[in-house]
């Protein structure tokens, strides 16, 4: 079935099953960019209406709910994947911002091309955001205070977020080296310039040093040996030779997580609520 053709199958079943016009309009914005791998698996797959019908439902609630915050900019966090064996509910975090220049409420974050070891930084738009069959339907909607909200505004208009921005991806890279670095810990450097206000930021040392400075805490994942040398043998986007050489061999991982980043905020008082919205 080639591309067009599925489009076309996939919009007639939606229409059958009574799709609203609103999640119409947002599923054709999702098929007309459906072909990008970026952060995703490689294969060339189906797309399933079902599925794509629970992620438009939950984008479309996730907009209403922006809206009606009345917020410049959010933390937003999906699940994935199933990390519930390292207690870790939310796999990735982004930034959502109202007035991106190319369009209302899209997400700006570092993806994964394609299980590389690279990384880039896309705009996306709320549909592409929880697609590819996630382990549940869930967000997590982080709205930091309106202090930092305004100064993440301004650090989106210039070029810091590129600044911030390694190529090197490491899905588990360690918090406070720049040899690699995951989605989550991009963000998290990105908060660092917006909420220091003591010394410039200009760069990624810059960065991780202010947080050390800050307290910032990472997640310690628990990950054996074997599990390591698989995760490295197989698994171009993971790497461990960044981390401390004691923790690695205690099998003590720290890195970057949506929990961590959260809690680090939550510990500043720069948070001002918090959102969680599943489907159904």
């Amino acid at each position: 079935m080639n591309f067009s053709h599925q489009s076309k199958w996939l919009l007639d079943r939606l229409l059958k099953r009574g799709l609203k016009a609103e999640l119409l309009l947002l599923s054709l914005a999702f098929i007309v960019s459906a072909n990008s791998y970026a952060g995703r698996s490689c294969e060339d797959q189906a797309l399933d209406a079902n599925g794509l019908m629970k992620g438009m439902e939950l984008a479309l609630k996730t907009r209403n709910a922006l809206d009606a915050s009345g917020a410049q900019v959010a933390l937003i966090a999906r699940v994935g994947q199933d990390l519930s064996k390292y207690h870790v509910r939310y796999s990735h975090m982004g930034i959502i911002w109202r007035d991106h220049p190319e369009g209302r409420w899209l997400v700006v974050h570092e993806l994964n091309d394609c299980g590389t070891a690279n990384s880039q930084l896309y705009n996306e738009g709320l549909g592409n955001f929880f697609m590819d069959s996630p382990f549940a339907y869930e967000t997590l909607i982080v709205f930091p205070d309106a202090a930092l909200q305004q100064k993440l505004v301004g650090l989106l208009n210039s070029d810091m977020p590129r600044k911030l921005h390694a190529p090197r991806y490491n899905m588990l890279a360690f918090p406070f080296s720049t040899m690699y670095q995951n989605s989550n810990q991009w963000l998290l450097e990105l908060l660092a310039a917006a909420s220091a206000t003591d010394v410039p930021i200009d760069n990624r040392t810059q960065a991780q040093a202010w947080l050390t400075m800050a307290a910032y805490h990472p997640s310690t994942l628990d990950i054996p040996a074997m599990t390591r040398l698989g995760a490295r043998m197989f698994r171009a986007n993971v790497a461990f030779d960044d981390h401390p050489f004691d923790r690695r061999m205690a099998g003590q991982i720290d890195t970057v997580t949506v929990d961590s980043v959260v809690h680090f905020l939550e510990q500043r008082h720069t948070v001002s609520s918090q959102q969680v919205l599943t489907y159904p």
